[in-house]
């Protein structure tokens, strides 16, 4: 009566766990307990009170024991289910999906709970990649030339391209009192980019020898210095520089702060005006043992992306308020706003842009004696799985590099 007894509430119990726990069997249990009671019932002298007592505290304790064995694994899955992601990004405009997105919660409801964000600041794309490298982020929002950098100075391993965040967005300003009126007048001028060889400091070395000119490290008669885009607006204020290339709203802010004046808006170097300043990258390694996370971010790329360029004037007020809390500072929205009109947010890289950056960074020096190989720089196919779920045109993922003269017959001097 008793085996019978006790075999319904295991009925009932196993199938309560083959309903809450997939993996949680309970035959062994059944079989355990049932040849316990039969052994022990065939001996009528273990019949006592005090017997059966001790036969409910062993059946229970292998109950315990058995059930904390099977709900182990359960458990153990669960704590390798959490992940993290540390992801880095610029204060600037042009990754305003992150800055956004990270600032207000939106990637981290995207990418749920069992994913933490760990956000990290940089000033300019080297320093990113450097991270990068030494594991101390997983992926990052970058300008194209330290991407390609990255790519190339690890023979192509490390680093993937898996999404565009921007197209656009980078001016050349100088001051207005320089004299300067055209090309003719860089000759013993000393103009600024963010950092050394970051996507502007590569955009206006190739601007300049493209014009006739060479910097002063090179026998020239150029100064380029690299400085922090709050630096080079200090540097603007003291009249230390006659000029800088830089993103926007650094430009912005040039002209209408610091007695700039636009000299060359870079899409005007572009064919269509459309070339990428923004990427994101993530390490090879995070990307093969994480796609999920990736699909993720992605899936909160494009819809911030999206969302942005829907809501612009909602979207330059979440951007102040996303970078008081990094910088303490704000940016007049007047300056967003003329900012925004030179900047297009975009998931799509560009490939062929890219392609045509690497060509001006090893013009200028920075990429090593032989042409960098990038055939497998980019990999779009959790970006276009995601674009086809939203019913949105997919990317190709080219591969094919247009040869530099090609390119070159295509922009407009």
């Amino acid at each position: 009566m008793k085996i019978k007894i006790y075999y319904t509430k295991l009925e009932i119990l196993d199938t309560y766990w083959k309903k809450k726990r997939r993996n949680c069997e309970l035959s062994v249990f059944k079989r355990i307990i049932i040849s316990s009671i039969t052994i022990n019932s065939m001996d009528n002298k273990f019949r006592s009170n005090n017997k059966n007592r001790i036969i409910y505290v062993i059946i229970g304790t292998i109950l315990i024991f058995s059930i904390s064995q099977q709900l182990q694994p359960l458990f153990s899955q669960t704590e390798e289910e959490k992940k993290e992601l540390k992801i880095g990004y610029f204060p600037n405009i042009n990754h305003a999906q992150a800055v956004i997105g990270i600032g207000n919660g939106d990637f981290q409801k995207a990418v749920g709970e069992n994913v933490t964000i760990k956000p990290v600041i940089f000033n300019a794309g080297p320093s990113a990649i450097e991270a990068l490298f030494a594991k101390q982020i997983d992926a990052s929002y970058i300008g194209p030339n330290p991407a390609i950098n990255g790519y190339v100075t690890s023979e192509g391993k490390d680093v993937r391209v898996i999404s565009g965040a921007t197209s656009g967005g980078a001016v050349f300003v100088v001051r207005a009192d320089t004299g300067i009126n055209s090309t003719a007048d860089f000759a013993n001028k000393k103009f600024a980019s963010p950092q050394l060889g970051n996507t502007q400091d590569v955009a206006l070395r190739s601007y300049l020898l493209e014009n006739g000119y060479k910097t002063v490290e090179n026998k020239g008669n150029v100064e380029i210095l690299p400085a922090k885009n709050a630096d080079i607006l200090t540097l603007f204020l003291k009249k230390d520089i006659d000029g800088a290339w830089v993103p926007e709203p650094w430009g912005e802010r040039l002209i209408k702060e610091a007695n700039g004046k636009l000299f060359l808006d870079e899409r005007d170097l572009w064919p269509d005006g459309k070339f990428v300043t923004g990427l994101i990258v993530v390490r090879t390694d995070y990307l093969k043992n994480n796609p999920d996370v990736i699909e993720k971010l992605l899936k909160a790329n494009v819809e911030e992306t999206e969302w942005i360029n829907n809501n612009k004037e909602e979207a330059i007020k979440a951007f102040n308020t996303e970078l008081k809390k990094i910088t303490s500072q704000t940016i007049p929205e007047d300056i967003l706003r003329e900012a925004l009109t030179r900047l297009e947010f975009t998931y799509d890289p560009i490939q062929q842009s890219l392609y045509k950056s690497a060509e001006d960074a090893f013009n200028v020096g920075f990429l090593g004696k032989s042409k960098p190989d990038l055939t497998n720089i980019f990999d779009l196919n959790i970006l276009n799985k995601v674009l086809k779920e939203k019913g949105l045109a997919t990317i190709n993922n080219n591969t094919t590099v247009i040869p530099q003269t090609e390119v070159s017959q295509q922009i407009v001097k």
